[in-house]
């Protein structure tokens, strides 16, 4: 099969392959997808560089997303599920081979149905960036009697959140960092944008709630926007936190203390059963009723590899990157 791999960690330029490798064979309790998609997250992005974990097998096949249909299935699991369109999740998280080949072999619950009117190219986003937003919305108990600060709302798990939210009707107050990201935001549902490169944040929520404060806060890089908390939050509000861009930073210990403040983070690659269950029911709610607008900023071919992991990693694009396979 064609697949894309690395066997150290480095730039993407110096270090991802494309060529040939052994078909895969689904073992007991997996199934083979042949992929038509395979989705570029951050994560992946930073794996590959080894920022965040180091290579823990002698060849990667980066990427946890993806979508096509099961063409094979291993021992126990049914012949029925043969020609099934589906979707990915976690499905290089602790194992080799990712998503970004023509097949990969996975156990057979981290294959999900995927509706026939949704495209394998939004399939190619629902592991991790859905995810994360189904499962950040939850955590933060959003529903009508809700206000939210999502911070980035033009970012791939961000503009994913602000629609969720808005499903529950809550009101969603987010951030960006320039007039075309605010018109995404916008797009996604959100009341109230806030350009912080332009105005303060601070300020502005506050003026928006009336002075009193947001209830939660869904925080892409705790790193950076730890500071503006104290600004933004309500006496025992809550900041769920699903990202950092940096290894440490500085918390606002006191206000957290003195508000009663709840600190939530979140790994979607870690989540409990249950939490997955809650996640998975949330994301098929959402594509049974239609509703869900997919930012796909980029599509490119498998052999593009290279310039989709280094457009993720400059931050060049607003949304969620694909390779079609």
């Amino acid at each position: 099969m064609r697949a894309v791999w690395y066997e150290r960690n480095g730039p993407a330029r110096e270090v991802l392959t494309v060529g040939e490798m052994a078909t895969p064979e689904p073992g007991p309790g997996e199934v083979r997808v042949r992929l038509a998609t395979s989705g570029v997250n951050p994560s992946d992005v930073k794996a590959r560089e080894g920022r965040t974990r180091k290579i823990a097998f002698p060849r990667v096949i980066p990427h946890s997303d993806g979508a096509g249909v099961i063409d094979a299935v291993g021992a126990g699991v049914p012949e029925a599920r043969i020609g099934e369109r589906v979707w990915t999740w976690n499905a290089q998280w602790k194992r080799a081979f990712g998503t970004c080949a023509e097949w990969v072999a996975l156990p057979s619950a981290m294959a999900v149905p995927l509706p026939a009117d949704v495209s394998v190219e939004a399939g190619a986003c629902l592991g991790i960036p859905v995810m994360t937003a189904a499962h950040v919305i939850a955590t933060a108990q959003a529903d009508v009697a809700s206000t939210l600060l999502i911070s980035g709302g033009a970012g791939a798990v961000s503009h994913y959140a602000i629609q969720l939210a808005k499903m529950r009707g809550a009101v969603v107050i987010t951030t960006v960092s320039s007039p075309e990201k605010a018109t995404l935001a916008r797009a996604a549902g959100a009341d109230h944008v806030i350009d912080y490169r332009r105005e303060d944040v601070g300020a502005r929520v506050k003026e928006l709630t009336e002075g009193a404060g947001v209830d939660a806060v869904i925080e892409l890089d705790i790193a950076a926007n730890a500071a503006l908390l104290p600004g933004v939050l309500r006496p025992r509000g809550k900041v769920v936190v699903y990202g950092t861009g940096a290894m440490d930073g500085g918390v606002p210990l006191y206000f957290f203390l003195a508000n009663q403040i709840t600190l939530q983070f979140v790994f979607v690659y870690e989540l409990t059963a249950q939490e997955r269950a809650t996640a998975l029911a949330i994301i098929a709610e959402a594509l049974a009723s239609g509703r869900l607008v997919h930012n796909i900023a980029a599509t490119m071919p498998l052999a593009a590899a290279v310039d989709a992991h280094e457009a993720v990693e400059s931050g060049r694009v607003a949304g969620n990157v694909v390779l079609t396979i």
